[in-house]
């Protein structure tokens, strides 16, 4: 017969917390500077800025296809 102990997860949650607090940050900046059209005025638009949309793109793709199971995460 295996006997389990009650485990205090305490640690475990505040950290959980920690974490999920520092992505809501992260969130909030990334949403602020999209709003600021990720400071690039319209009429100065270059080819670099594009590419440097597109890598922040597909880093944050990356980033949802892990968490929601698509892309290469799918089941």
């Amino acid at each position: 017969m295996t006997i389990r102990r009650a485990t205090d997860n305490a640690k475990a949650l505040d950290a959980f917390m920690t974490t999920k607090f520092q992505i809501d940050a992260m969130l909030e900046r990334l949403k602020a500077l999209s709003d600021d059209h990720f400071e690039a005025h319209p009429d100065e638009i270059n080819w670099g800025h594009v590419g440097t949309l597109n890598h922040y793109a597909s880093l944050l793709r990356q980033i949802t296809d892990a968490a929601f199971k698509e892309g290469e995460h799918a089941a």
